[in-house]
């Protein structure tokens, strides 16, 4: 009787794995381009033709944005302390419509008020998205072997707004600023049926032997991440709500503005994979101090920007940046909590969250108050730069070994 050689079983068993992770890998992409590309940062890019049509002032925008993080936050909040609601197939497939349908709403109605309602259901519905997405693609993607493949999970948000910035002009010429949300809202929904039409398909592939940690053991305290991570909110945030409004009154450069969203898309899309491979040869710690300071020079860069090209060495240099420090938190904030990943991505996010409820409203305002937005980005590149110094006096958590 012959021996069976498990070795050979785990062989003839790879390439089906691998494309089992492909497919989960892509399918997450595809949400994470929804929940976050679309439902939160298509604001950005349709602000404009907003403003322009219908007078909406720099506070009331402010307001807007920061009622969608408010939403997050809750969002947040909710995954934080009920961790078995991301389980929940009901709860996921509600927040994936809800972030379809009011990317519809958005454009049928006039009133302000609605307008409020649709972003913060919109932002609480993107922290539930973000949080499972992240959670359930890195556990399927570690089970099967790929785990090292999460940082391009991240790149979807960039590809959303990419293609956010790039629809936007079309749809807005075809009938301004109601059809730009209707058609986001339907780009929403056919990459979300294809996602999880993809994923589903893929997700019923082989494993890889039950047994095999998906985490690592905890190794301490993330309280200076958190803190650190909080400050990126605070500051990248003015970049995130107002850098296409920003551009489009610069003389000269409005018929740039759109496009400037397209260059941060594509900036971030490769950068979740740039930066975790920059992790991986210098450590986590200078890596993230890295992003962190090149982000403050391009938010400070943006404050006398009069060119297309300081306009693409801001778009760049914040989009090339803000996902690869979500990556490289994330991923390090995994490591220091051990089987308890769920509940530290939630905590992670509300201290991001927390900065990002700040940041519009007080930027917004003080732009009406001083007729541009000199004051908020240098505050967000100042704080930006104070997250880089807790990340540096963050000696005692991060591991000397690279990710």
């Amino acid at each position: 009787m012959g021996i069976d050689n498990p070795h050979s079983s785990i062989a003839a068993q790879q390439p089906a794995m691998r494309r089992a992770a492909l497919g989960i890998l892509i399918g997450g992409i595809l949400g994470m381009m929804v929940a976050m590309g679309i439902g939160r940062f298509a604001y950005t890019a349709i602000l404009p033709v907003m403003q322009r049509e219908l007078g909406m002032t720099n506070a009331v925008a402010g307001w807007l944005a920061s009622l969608n993080y408010i939403g997050y936050l809750a969002g947040a909040v909710l995954c934080s302390f009920f961790p078995l609601l991301l389980r929940s197939s009901a709860v996921n497939i509600s927040a994936a419509l809800a972030s379809i349908v009011t990317t519809f709403l958005m454009g049928a109605v006039l009133w302000p008020q609605a307008w409020g309602l649709f972003r913060c259901v919109s932002g609480l519905a993107s922290a539930i998205l973000f949080v499972v997405i992240s959670i359930e693609v890195s556990e399927s993607l570690s089970r099967r072997g790929y785990g090292h493949w999460i940082g391009a999970l991240y790149g979807g948000i960039g590809l959303g707004i990419a293609l956010s910035g790039i629809m936007v002009p079309f749809f807005e010429s075809m009938g301004g600023w109601r059809l730009t949300w209707i058609g986001m809202g339907g780009l929403a929904g056919l990459l979300t049926v294809c996602g999880v039409l993809l994923a589903r398909k893929k997700g019923a592939a082989l494993e890889i032997a039950a047994g095999q940690a998906v985490h690592g053991p905890g190794a301490g305290s993330y309280r200076l991440l958190a803190a650190a991570y909080f400050c990126e909110g605070l500051g990248y945030i003015v970049s995130a709500t107002f850098i296409v409004t920003m551009i489009a009154r610069m003389p000269g450069l409005e018929s740039f503005a759109p496009y400037s969203w397209v260059a941060v898309g594509l900036a971030a899309a490769p950068s979740t994979l740039i930066w975790q491979q920059v992790g991986r040869r210098i450590g986590v710690r200078p890596a993230l101090m890295l992003a962190y300071a090149v982000q403050a020079v391009g938010i400070l860069v943006s404050i006398r920007a009069a060119s297309i090209a300081e306009a693409v060495i801001a778009s760049v240099s914040f989009g090339g940046t803000f996902l690869g420090i979500v990556t490289l938190v994330m991923t390090e904030g995994n490591r220091r909590a051990g089987h308890d990943g769920r509940r530290t991505a939630a905590v992670l996010t509300v201290c991001f969250s927390m900065g990002q409820v700040i940041g519009p409203p007080l930027a917004g305002r003080m732009a009406d108050l001083r007729g541009g937005f000199a004051l908020p980005l240098l505050l967000a590149a100042l704080a930006v730069i104070t997250g880089g110094i807790l990340v540096a006096l963050d000696t005692s958590g991060f591991r000397r070994t690279r990710i």
